[in-house]
């Protein structure tokens, strides 16, 4: 059941992607891994930025939530400011991830956080007090890390393990 909810997911959202994502697969071709190219709208601070994310779905979804992660260094409350990328986003939490919940919906939810990130539930603390207690230095950093690690032409990935 797996693969065929994948394929069917992955055909619709590469043919006709939510507003300002763009998706394919690695050139491994994998059905379970994608690669999703994310240009946050205005008045976020981190247009005009192009930023790769990693989508990662486990043999058992959609009963198992996808693993999602910044490939693109972004500076962030709720996405750890490494390497790493990691995303902390309530739809992809085990304990509140639905098998009816579809990838597009994920997206959304990734769109909406680069427009109004979430303070209070942040992978990194620092980041977090300054967008609660200084956004103009959070809008200055968060832009500045724009233009150093998104703006360089065509958002890299990770090549495939």
């Amino acid at each position: 059941m797996s693969t065929k909810r994948i394929t069917k997911e992955f055909a619709e959202a590469s043919q006709s992607p939510p507003p300002n994502f763009s998706i394919s697969l690695p050139p491994s071709q994998s059905l379970h891994t994608w690669h999703v190219v994310v240009s946050p709208p205005p008045p976020s601070p981190y247009h005009p930025g192009r930023f790769a994310l990693l989508l990662t779905l486990p043999a058992d979804y959609p009963f198992k939530p996808p693993q999602l992660r910044f490939a693109t260094r972004i500076y962030h409350p709720n996405v750890t400011n490494d390497s790493l990328g990691n995303v902390c986003l309530a739809v992809l939490k085990p304990d509140q991830w639905k098998p009816s919940t579809k990838i597009a919906a994920v997206l959304d939810a990734v769109r909406n956080l680069l427009l109004e990130p979430q303070p209070d539930d942040p992978l990194e603390d620092r980041i977090a007090d300054e967008f609660r207690n200084d956004r103009d230095a959070f809008d200055r950093n968060a832009r500045l890390h724009t233009q150093k690690y998104a703006m360089g032409g065509e958002p890299v990935f990770p090549p495939a393990p």
